[in-house]
C-alpha cells in the first residue's frame, strides 16, 4: 500500500516537467457568473451529424495527428470558466456534487424521472441495432414510454449493465447530462416484436425484423441464475437527436455553440473523471446532442448535450476485448508499436500481466497498475482530452474528490452485483484510484481552493492536498500583496497550517479606489512551490471585501 508521502512524491515527480504559466490576469469588480444563457431559441433543428466510428477514429487518430502539428497553434487555457476558474451551469454541465452535498437518495435517484419499465410489460421492439457483439433494441413499454435496452454479453454476467449504472450515475452527480437508466429483470417472452420492426446493420442496410430473429438474438446474451434477462433500460432522451458533438470546433448551425469543443473546460476537465472510471470508449457516437423543447416555453428550442454508453468502463473494455492495453495505450498507437518493434517486444510493460479478477461482474480494473497521467482512452481522436492541461485536471479532480466512501458504496449498489465481494472490491478500487488521481492533479497546481475574505481583509482557504490527507509533507504558505499594476505592498508573511483550512491575518491592501489587491499565495512543500493569485476588492455597494478572481500559476 502506498503511504501519503509516497503517493504525493510520485505525483509531484509526474508533474515535474510543467512550465510556468502566463502572468496573472485582471478581473472586473463584479460577482462571478454561475450560469450562462446558452438556451437561446434555435427555431430549426441543427443538421444531424452522421459520423461513423471509423470516420471518427481515422479523422482523429490518423489525419488530424498528421495535420495538426503543421498548424500554427499555441497552448491555450480552457474557456467556459468564470472569474473563479469554475464552470458555470449550461446545457453541457450542471454543478451538482461540486458545489453542494448530495444525499444518498439523490444519488440513487439521479436523473431518473419515468420509473423502471420492469413491471410494464410486454415490451414492444421497434428498432434493432446488432453490430458485432453489441445488441440493442428500441422498445416501448405498456405505458408507451420509449427505452433503449441492452444486455450483458454471454460469458460476462452483470458486467456491462452494472458499469452503465455506476459510471453513468457518478458522471451525472459530477455534473454531466446522462441518460435515465434502470436495471430490469424480465422473461424472454416479455419482449415481443412490432409488425413493422426494423433491423439496422453496418453500412446502413435495413430489413424487417422477425420473432424468430429476436429469439435467436436473445439466446446469445447472458441470463440470470433464474433464467431471466438482466436488462439495462435507458429512457429515450427528450427531443430530436441530432448526432454527437464534434471533438473539435463547434456546431456551426447552433447559435448557442460558441466555444470550440477542444477549448471547453467541462469537456477537457472530464479527463480525470474518465481516467478514474477507466471509461476508455470515448467517441462521438457515445455522445448525443438533443434539440429540446424549453420546458417553460414550448415555442422555444435549444440543444442539450449528453454523454452516453458506459458499459465498457471500469475495466469492461479490457475484459470484453481480452486486451490489457486498454486504458494504458491507444488501440492504435504508432509510437508504442514502433518501440515494441525495435525492442523485439522484449521490453516489459507493467500492464501486460495484470491479473483478471475472479469476481462476477468485475472488469480488468485495478489501482496497482494505474498511473493517472499515463491513462489513455481507446483513441487520441477526442481532442479535448488531447489538449487538456493541469488546470483542467485540477478542476475535474476537485469534483471527483467530493464523493465520499458512503456515496460510492451507494452508487455501486445501483449496479446490483450479486457477489458482495465484487461490490467491496469495486468500492475499494474506486477509492484507491480516486486518491491516486487527486494526488497527481493536486500536485501539478497550487491546490488551494474555497477562498473567502472577511471584513478585516483576512483571507481564508482550503488546501485540498491537506484536507484530503494526500500529503504529510511539511507545508508553509508565503503570502504577498500587490496593487493592480503589480507593485508590491507591505511585507511578506509566512503561515504554517495546522489543518486543511487556513486563515491569514489581515492582508495588506492597495490604495486603489475599490482596494483592488492581488494576493499571491505560494504553497511550499520542500523546495520551491506553486502560486495562486487571489484578486480581491471592495463591493462598490456594500463596501465589504469579496474575492473577484482567481488565477493559478
Amino acid at each position: 500500500m502506498k503511504t501519503r508521502g509516497s503517493l504525493w512524491l510520485a505525483a509531484v515527480a509526474a508533474c515535474a516537467s510543467g512550465g510556468r504559466a502566463i502572468p496573472p490576469a485582471r478581473f472586473a469588480n463584479v460577482p462571478p457568473v454561475f450560469a450562462v444563457n446558452d438556451q437561446q431559441d434555435t427555431r430549426e433543428p441543427p443538421r444531424k451529424r452522421e459520423v461513423t466510428d471509423g470516420m471518427f477514429y481515422f479523422e482523429g487518430s490518423v489525419y488530424r495527428r498528421l495535420v495538426r502539428p503543421l498548424e500554427v497553434r499555441r497552448d491555450e487555457r480552457a474557456r467556459g470558466v468564470n472569474s473563479l476558474d469554475e464552470v458555470p451551469d449550461s446545457t453541457w454541465f450542471t454543478n451538482r456534487i461540486g458545489v453542494r452535498d448530495l444525499t444518498l437518495d439523490e444519488l440513487r435517484r439521479g436523473p431518473n424521472v419515468v420509473g423502471n419499465p420492469e413491471n410494464f410489460t410486454p415490451w414492444v421492439v421497434h428498432e434493432i441495432k446488432h453490430t458485432g457483439e453489441s445488441l440493442g433494441f428500441l422498445i416501448t413499454d405498456s405505458r408507451g414510454e420509449k427505452f433503449i435496452i441492452k444486455f450483458d454479453r454471454r460469458g460476462f454476467p452483470e458486467t456491462e449493465t452494472a458499469n452503465q449504472m455506476i459510471t453513468g450515475r457518478l458522471l451525472w452527480a459530477a455534473g454531466y447530462n446522462t441518460t435515465d437508466d434502470y436495471l430490469a429483470h424480465v422473461r424472454a417472452e416479455d419482449i415481443v416484436v412490432a409488425p413493422d420492426a426494423t433491423r439496422y446493420e453496418l453500412g446502413g442496410r435495413t430489413h424487417r425484423y422477425t420473432t424468430a430473429e429476436l429469439a435467436a438474438a436473445l439466446d446469445t446474451v447472458e441470463r440470470t441464475r433464474n433464467g431471466r434477462l438482466r436488462v439495462m433500460a435507458s429512457h429515450f432522451l427528450d427531443g430530436k437527436p441530432i448526432g454527437g458533438h464534434a471533438a473539435e470546433g463547434v456546431r456551426a448551425d447552433d447559435p448557442n455553440d460558441v466555444i470550440p469543443h477542444e477549448r471547453r473546460r467541462d469537456l477537457r476537465g472530464a479527463l480525470p473523471l474518465f481516467a478514474w472510471l477507466d471509461h476508455v470508449d470515448v467517441k462521438e457516437s457515445n455522445t448525443m446532442d438533443m434539440w429540446t423543447q424549453d420546458p417553460h416555453d414550448p415555442a422555444r428550442h435549444f440543444v442539450v448535450h449528453y454523454f452516453l454508453d458506459f458499459g465498457k468502463s471500469l475495466g469492461g473494455m479490457s475484459l470484453l476485448a481480452a486486451d490489457p492495453r486498454r486504458g494504458n495505450e491507444y488501440s492504435v498507437d504508432p509510437p508504442k508499436m514502433y518501440g515494441s518493434f525495435v525492442t523485439l517486444g522484449l521490453r516489459p510493460r507493467t500492464f501486460e500481466h495484470r491479473p483478471y479478477p475472479d469476481l462476477r461482474g468485475i472488469g480488468l480494473y485495478d489501482s496497482v497498475h494505474y498511473a493517472p497521467e499515463q491513462w489513455r482512452p481507446s483513441s487520441p481522436a477526442y481532442l479535448p482530452f488531447l489538449v487538456a492541461d493541469r488546470y483542467d485536471w485540477f478542476w475535474g479532480a476537485k469534483i471527483m474528490m467530493r464523493f465520499t466512501p458512503d456515496q460510492l458504496r451507494a452508487v455501486v449498489d445501483l449496479g446490483e452485483l450479486s457477489d458482495p465481494s465484487s461490490r467491496a472490491f469495486l468500492v475499494n478500487t474506486l477509492i484507491a484510484r480516486q486518491r491516486q488521481t487527486a494526488a497527481y492533479a493536486f500536485s501539478c497546481v497550487n491546490p488551494l481552493d474555497n477562498f473567502a475574505i472577511d471584513d478585516r481583509a483576512a483571507l481564508c482557504f482550503d488546501d485540498l492536498a491537506l484536507s484530503y490527507q494526500l500529503t504529510s509533507a511539511q507545508t508553509r504558505y508565503l503570502v504577498r500583496s500587490f496593487d493592480p499594476r503589480g507593485g508590491p505592498i507591505g511585507a511578506s508573511q509566512i503561515y504554517e497550517p495546522t489543518s486543511g483550512h487556513t486563515c491569514t491575518g489581515p492582508v495588506d491592501v492597495s490604495r486603489d479606489p475599490v482596494g483592488y489587491t492581488i494576493v499571491e499565495i505560494e504553497t511550499r512543500r520542500g523546495r520551491g512551490g506553486l502560486r495562486a493569485y487571489v484578486h480581491v476588492a471592495r463591493d462598490p455597494k456594500t463596501h465589504g471585501w469579496r474575492v473577484i478572481g482567481i488565477w493559478r500559476e
